[in-house]
């Protein structure tokens, strides 16, 4: 029995690193196609489209395919909680953000998450306080997200630049205090259901952001867009916030905030392949610094493991 229990915790570890690299892939990718879609669509309402209606896609496949059951009033009402903070202002907000600011500079600030989630977790968590070495490899991640953000300081002088770096900053702070809120809540029920309408109800609460910011005679249906709203609703949001979920459930905070490290790489070259966005040997060194980061990190929450484990034991 022993022996069946520690397979199925291995596999649903491999299972949640699989869905952690999913994340770190797809979503360094979405912010090249947010940048692409609020260029020709008012960015809250762009939100809302592909947010209501990957909702209303993932949790049909959970009804279907997952035979899941309809939650509880107060899983919805958790789940609707969820919803604001990590949808409405933290993928809100930073679509918002976007139609002024670079896909890789937006991607570069919400690479704070991990930070954020750790400040956090220090008052909140006490188990999960970060070692010496986790709070080192954040630091040196973070140094070259500064190094990398350093090459477009001249873009300060623009008032609506700031003003796009205040916003995302706190979508950042709403994300990742809605995170580990929800790691905190043991959320009952089926995980896509409940996905599905974190999503949906963050779809929700936008509507009113939309009435009061988006300019809607600016409304331009193109191919861009398009194609651009059915990538973030299959990939960015049915799949990886599915992904996300899921990891969650299994991996420390540490070690999921480490997406938000990974994503700026991604955003960052596909922005410069694409966009024609600012690449050059500088930031192409800040990256290797981030990278190394996340290593370091991961050593450390390992050391860290095999000592409560010997801990245990004794």
């Amino acid at each position: 029995v022993d022996h069946i229990l520690l397979s199925n915790v291995k596999k649903d570890l491999l299972y949640a690193y699989i869905a952690l690299g999913a994340i770190c892939l797809i979503w360094g990718t979405t912010y090249l196609a947010i940048r692409i879609g609020v260029q020709y669509f008012p960015p809250l309402l762009f939100v809302v489209i592909r947010q209501l209606l990957s909702g209303l896609v993932l949790g049909i496949l959970a009804m279907v395919f997952a035979k899941a059951q309809w939650p509880s009033f107060e899983n919805i009402k958790r789940q609707a909680i969820a919803g604001f903070f990590m949808i409405t202002l933290g993928n809100g907000l930073v679509s918002y953000a976007e139609v002024n600011i670079p896909s890789g500079v937006a991607a570069i600030l919400c690479s704070l998450m991990p930070v954020t989630t750790i400040m956090i977790n220090l008052f909140l968590n006490k188990e999960e306080k970060p070692n010496p070495l986790i709070i080192f490899g954040v630091l040196v991640g973070l140094t070259g997200i500064v190094m990398i953000f350093r090459e477009h300081l001249t873009e300060f002088s623009r008032p609506e630049y700031l003003v796009g770096i205040l916003i995302i900053l706190i979508g950042v702070v709403a994300w990742a205090g809605g995170s580990v809120w929800l790691k905190k809540t043991n959320s009952e029920g089926n995980l896509f259901l409940n996905t599905a309408l974190q999503m949906f109800f963050g779809g929700i609460w936008t509507i009113p952001g939309v009435l009061l910011f988006d300019d809607l005679s600016k409304v331009h249906f193109s191919t861009e867009s398009f194609f651009a709203l059915i990538y973030l609703i299959v990939f960015g949001s049915v799949i990886a916030y599915a992904c996300y979920s899921y990891a969650l459930r299994k991996l420390p905070m540490t070690i999921l905030s480490l997406y938000a490290y990974v994503n700026p790489v991604v955003a960052v070259i596909l922005g410069w392949l694409i966009l024609d966005e600012k690449l050059n040997l500088m930031i192409g060194f800040s990256i290797l610094t981030t990278v190394a980061g996340i290593y370091v990190v991961n050593r450390g929450y390992a050391i860290s493991k095999a000592w409560k484990t010997q801990s245990l034991a004794k």
